[in-house]
């Protein structure tokens, strides 16, 4: 089968075992030398700081290529303006790790604004500017400029989901692949360890590596294609309806056999001094539409993207190119896409294949010491003061929110831990972190109701090629039983010293309520009195371009909880998470929203912008202003998409209707909107007259009357 995969742990360990573990990976030259060591293998080039745990994708990758046999180092958050910092440990023996860290560097620095951040969460003392931006690159210079001929590979989310041309929010074009700007030899997509794994050991047998072209997981440089493939042409997106007969006859003109392009002349110069073809086997070409009808080697069949220039200078193939990437995310189904940048092809493998739950257990059972490395002293990290009592019980989401870069990374299909690989990580926390007092923050993941859920049948996963497993409906073959989730919960909280478990991950409500029982169980036990749930809007124009359920699935949760936790004899409250300025969003919809709020008695303290992270298909919306969750023609429907500042500000100010700061600008767009009997102080109108007094009097008097304000992160 295609998605057969070798155990992660059944390799032959490297020799350099013999060493043993290290209490931490190195990250000097004396940490070397008390370990023994001449020189590194492998050397790990991170954007954070360096917390040796499961939550930190360093810490994860080090201490599985150290389970292989390898000697691994850490540079962490180097000087990047020299050097000195790349050859403080000297050469790797066989390639550099990059990577920016657990976040992306620009958003990890940037607001949805475009503003400085004041603070870096995975810096000691929260200190920012510690990373430059597009840290994937500058970093692979610089360790290239060290060690010129050392292979450099990058990986981590940041390189994950630059992987083909994207569009930059942060410079407003669309950029190359990182793997073509960062000139790094090979690029690891998604959750990489299978990946690291193959490809670190066959380096270490002597494999160059521009000759690990086909490993999943990875995406390389190519001068052309291997010429007894096959090619599906999906370069464009209007394709002719009829075929003159005149060009080939019968035959569809576009059944043809096509010659591979290369940098060199196709002439040569025989001996007597003539002319001649290179003699180079034909790729058989064929377009999109008419793939479905052939009967193709999938084995040796890729799809050619649109170029890079041509997706540069044509947002509608902009937004075709992102659809056809998320179509071909299955890894059981997926094929392998191919983009040109400029004279070299850009070769995105097969995506990796998910690990099995014991894979994952050993993931998660490495010896981690659970802090940061002691180099840091006293300084406080605060994503690791987030994380330090949290237990990440699965990976990927199949919920696919245009807007999130979860599904793009770790997958849709949902890897999760065993139940007793949790139980152990829950008394590891009690016995080993210091200031644990009986409470674990979080029992969860990407989200916190996906454990162990999955489609209920192999083949028809194996054949599906769905956006979502939940939109615009919950898909009749996934399982939607929780009792997995119910029944951890439930021996969680029976660990001796364990006085708490809460679920702070985000919740699928929609999911949820297809299980009354895993409603119960987490209103009960699990809730702090406050729990966070992302309807992310109230109009359906603006969800389906989202994803996301309506406001029926909220109504129908929200009603659970009440009653659960009136049951439970509990005061809790839901936290609703809303998104401004997303693609599609009129200031309509927002003033829609808005009312719904202040209906609703919501007073939300911090809202988001929508971010136009790299690869998410609400990205290709907000560049192209086209859809591409439907094919995308020219003459699609044209998405709204509020660019301009003031546009953003305005939305953003509808979400906090409450703020005297922000009745000004509603006062004038709802004039603007021919909405003036909004104004005022009744029941059913948004913000008050412009009387300055009057506006204090009424903000005071109406947060004496009990009208709940909600925090949330936003």
């Amino acid at each position: 089968m295609r998605t057969q995969a070798k155990d992660l742990l059944s390799y032959p360990t490297y020799w350099a075992e013999c060493y043993g573990i290290a209490p931490y990976l190195p990250m000097s030259r004396a940490e070397m030398d008390q370990l023994g060591w001449d020189s590194c293998d492998i050397i790990l080039v991170t954007g954070d700081a360096y917390i040796d745990h499961p939550s930190f994708g360093m810490a994860v990758m080090g201490r599985l290529l150290e389970s292989q046999g390898f000697r691994v180092g850490i540079i962490s958050q180097p000087d990047w303006q020299n050097t000195d910092d790349f050859m403080q440990l000297g050469e790797p023996n066989l390639y550099f790790g990059v990577t920016a860290g657990n976040m992306d560097s620009l958003i990890n620095r940037y607001t949805a604004d475009l503003r400085f951040r004041s603070n870096d969460a995975y810096t000691p003392d929260g200190e920012p500017a510690k990373r430059p931006d597009r840290s994937v690159i500058v970093y692979s210079q610089r360790c290239k400029e060290a060690y010129k001929d050392t292979p450099i590979v990058i990986g981590g989310i940041e390189a994950s989901l630059r992987r083909i041309a994207h569009y930059d929010y942060w410079s407003d074009k669309v950029r190359k692949s990182v793997l073509i700007d960062s000139a790094a030899d090979i690029l690891l997509f998604g959750n990489a360890e299978r990946a690291i794994v193959e490809l670190t050991h066959k380096i270490s047998r002597g494999v160059k590596i521009e000759e690990l072209g086909n490993i999943r997981g990875t995406a390389i440089i190519r001068e052309h294609m291997p010429e007894d493939w096959t090619e599906i042409d999906s370069s464009r997106i209007d394709w002719p309806s009829m075929w003159p007969k005149e060009v080939a006859g019968n035959k569809n003109p576009y059944d043809y056999d096509h010659s591979p392009t290369t940098n060199e002349s196709c002439a040569t110069k025989n001996e007597a001094g003539k002319n001649k073809v290179d003699e180079v086997k034909e790729i058989k070409i064929i377009p999109m539409p008419l793939a479905s009808k052939q009967k193709l080697d999938l084995e040796k069949t890729y799809i050619r993207l649109p170029s890079f220039e041509k997706v540069r200078n044509d947002s509608a193939l902009y937004a075709h190119t992102s659809r056809i990437l998320h179509l071909e995310s299955n890894p059981h189904n997926a094929r392998p896409l191919v983009q040109r940048h400029g004279s070299k092809d850009v070769l995105i493998n097969l995506p990796p294949i998910p690990l099995t739950t014991e894979e994952m257990d050993a993931v998660f059972a490495f010896p981690y010491q659970r802090k940061p490395h002691p180099k840091y002293g006293d300084a406080k990290i605060p994503a690791y003061d987030m994380i330090r009592f949290s237990v990440n019980i699965m990976r990927g989401c199949f919920g696919g929110c245009t807007f999130c870069s979860i599904t793009e990374h770790e997958g849709r299909i949902i890897q999760s831990r065993s139940q007793e690989s949790v139980l152990k990580e829950i008394e590891d926390i009690r016995d080993k972190v210091p200031g644990f007092t009986g409470t674990i923050s979080d029992l969860g993941g990407p989200t916190a109701n996906m454990y162990h859920l999955n489609c209920k049948d192999d083949e028809i996963q194996a054949n599906c090629r769905r956006l979502s497993c939940v939109y615009p409906s919950v898909c009749k073959n996934l399982k939607t039983d929780h009792s997995e989730t119910t029944s951890l919960y439930r021996k969680a909280r029976a660990i001796k010293g364990v006085k708490r478990v809460m679920v702070a991950s985000g919740l699928r409500y929609d999911l949820a309520v297809k299980d009354p029982e895993y409603v119960k169980e987490l209103v009960t036990h699990h809730v702090g009195g406050y729990l966070k749930i992302a309807p992310e809007h109230s109009e359906e124009g603006v969800l389906s371009k989202m994803m996301k359920p309506g406001m029926g699935s909220y109504d129908e949760f929200k009603q659970m909880f009440e009653k659960f936790s009136k049951e439970a004899g509990k005061k809790q409250y839901l936290i609703p998470y809303f998104i401004a300025a997303h693609p599609g969003s009129e200031n309509e919809d927002m003033l829609n929203l808005a009312m719904w709020l202040k209906k609703n008695d919501f007073e939300l303290d911090q809202v988001q912008t929508f971010y136009p992270s790299p690869m998410a298909m609400a990205t290709a919306m907000y560049h192209s202003e086209k859809n591409p969750l439907k094919k995308v023609r020219y003459k699609s429907e044209k998405v709204f998409v509020p660019k301009e500042l003031d546009q953003r500000r305005l939305q953003k100010a509808f979400l906090r209707y409450h703020d005297p700061k922000n009745w000004d600008v509603i006062r004038t767009a709802l004039k603007a909107m021919n909405k003036s009997e909004l104004i005022g102080d009744g029941e059913n109108q948004l913000v008050p007259a412009p009387e300055y007094s009057r506006a204090a009097n009424h903000h005071k008097t109406r947060s004496n009357t009990g009208r709940r304000k909600k925090p949330t992160r936003r």
